[in-house]
């Protein structure tokens, strides 16, 4: 069955960023159009738009509008690097954030004719990374079918498709792939608390492409391994350490403990540009917080007593360990990873 995915979750239009706004998603299709960096800023903080490649390509957009914004000033450098700071502290977890900025800010600085020609530059830079974050999860998904089953059950957590990045996805790109290379699959999509990215965007992306799924709660994933429904898991990263070690959505770290127990392979589909190279090993880094009200309600209604206290880490991370393979653009890698993904480097 081939698979048309014309998702896309990001797009420039008249000098301006405009992006889906994912919080309100699967209810309503409403799209933002943003012309200020802090906007973008405030954006990724609340949501708007996540998933690591997305905020990559989202923060390289927030740069070339702060570089737009700056071109009248005579110190635009200094003023750039105070906006990619601002950028950078949107979300702490996802490399792609910092590395998108980062990049960014170095393209202006090489550029010394005019802050005219700076601005131009990270604008097609920006389109230039969009383009090529879809060819590159095409190609991972190429890499990563090859490792599915034929038949059989797929287990994913929170949201790895068009909406995490530029177009197709991660680990949601993976099985599209294994699907229109004629694979049998059958996905159960993880929930996901306690923002519903599996209910309400995998859901939504899984629906609109017509592919076969379940949607289960987060805690009936042991029951539908110890039932032999599910032959691999398989999950996306927000930031992986040069040792394999990886972060991703919390409630990660326990699919990969059961797909141990359960002898099922656990694997992880990201952009090489998601390894922290100066990151040694995962103990490095560091885990968001989020607000409480997230835990104490849902969908906007109160679910706990209040004044409860709560724990809101958005991610865990995963020990490379406990995954089989770490999938990329560029190749699968496997243990010992502070080998194998360094050498997909060069």
């Amino acid at each position: 069955m081939p698979i048309v995915d014309n998702i896309r979750a990001i797009r420039w239009e008249d000098n301006r960023l405009c992006l889906l706004d994912q919080r309100l998603l699967p209810q309503q299709e409403i799209w933002l159009k943003l012309r200020d960096y802090r906007e973008v800023a405030v954006a990724i903080t609340q949501m708007v738009v996540r998933g690591a490649p997305a905020i990559g390509v989202t923060a390289a957009y927030a740069m070339a509008l702060a570089m737009h914004d700056m071109r009248e000033f005579a110190d635009w450098q200094s003023r750039l690097a105070g906006a990619a700071a601002e950028i950078k502290a949107a979300r702490p977890t996802a490399v792609n954030l910092a590395w998108a900025t980062d990049r960014q800010l170095t393209l202006a600085q090489k550029e010394t004719s005019s802050a005219e020609a700076a601005a131009t530059i990270l604008l097609q830079a920006a389109h230039d990374l969009l383009e090529q974050d879809i060819a590159d999860n095409q190609q991972m998904g190429r890499h990563g079918a090859a490792l599915l089953p034929e038949q059989g059950g797929i287990l994913t957590h929170c949201n790895t498709g068009s909406l995490a990045t530029g177009g197709y996805g991660t680990a949601l790109g993976v099985i599209r792939a294994g699907i229109s290379a004629g694979k049998q699959l059958q996905v159960y999509a993880d929930e996901t608390r306690p923002w519903l990215q599996g209910a309400r965007l995998t859901a939504w992306e899984l629906q609109k492409d017509g592919i076969p799924f379940y949607l289960n709660a987060d805690s009936a994933a042991a029951y539908l391994m110890q039932q032999g429904l599910i032959q691999a898991v398989i999950v996306g990263a927000d930031r992986i350490a040069a040792n394999g070690d990886a972060a991703n959505k919390i409630g990660t770290y326990s699919l990969a403990v059961l797909a141990q127990y359960h002898r099922i392979p656990f694997y992880v589909a990201a952009p090489l540009s998601t390894v922290d190279f100066a990151m040694p090993a995962g103990a490095g880094i560091i885990i968001e917080e989020r607000p409480e009200s997230e835990v104490r309600q849902c969908a906007g209604h109160d679910v706990a007593p209040a004044g409860v206290q709560v724990r809101n880490p958005a991610f865990d991370v995963t020990p490379g360990a406990l995954i089989t393979a770490i999938i990329t653009e560029r190749g699968v890698a496997r243990p010992d990873y502070l080998h194998s993904l360094a050498a997909l480097r060069v």
